[in-house]
């Protein structure tokens, strides 16, 4: 009688999901340091638009009606044509993640309708400057630069 009390007594079992960690660890380690070394830098990568500075809401709509400008082609944007721009000047960098990346985009009021919005980009290289005025009624823009017509031409006449 005391053997089979002893025998009765419950035997410690091992988790069934330790045990499917356990065997299965290896694998998971992997996953994550695969997501942590080429996921991460993806989300966190930056770019022009996220350089930008914060706006009121009557300058984020000059600076909208600005970089969603495609010359009536669709497709296109005149931020498209500025990321290009930069993406050409420097191929092979990370330019908006190295620490001496400006971007500084400001806008005036010029009169009741009229605003003058200025990209102004530096790197450790060199340095681009854009200014275009923007009609906030009819929606036109102008250039006010070399730069700026290229940008707005190049847009226009995208295929």
């Amino acid at each position: 009688m005391v053997k089979d009390r002893k025998e009765e007594a419950p035997k410690k079992k091992k988790s069934d999901f330790k045990a499917f960690l356990k065997k299965r660890a290896p694998i998971y380690l992997a996953l994550i340091a695969m997501f942590v070394v080429f996921g991460i830098p993806e989300f966190t990568k930056g770019s022009l638009e996220k350089s930008f500075p914060e706006f009121t809401a009557e300058e984020q709509q000059i600076v909208d009606i600005l970089m969603k400008y495609d010359g009536g082609n669709g497709g296109y944007t005149l931020m498209n044509a500025i990321s290009d721009k930069i993406a050409e000047e420097y191929p092979d960098e990370k330019i908006y993640d190295h620490k001496k990346t400006v971007v500084e985009l400001s806008v005036s009021n010029i009169n009741l309708e009229e605003n003058q919005v200025v990209l102004y980009f530096k790197s450790h290289q060199g340095e681009m400057n854009f200014d275009w005025n923007v009609n906030s009624k009819s929606s036109d823009i102008t250039s006010n630069n070399p730069e700026s017509k290229h940008l707005i031409d190049k847009v226009k006449f995208y295929d």
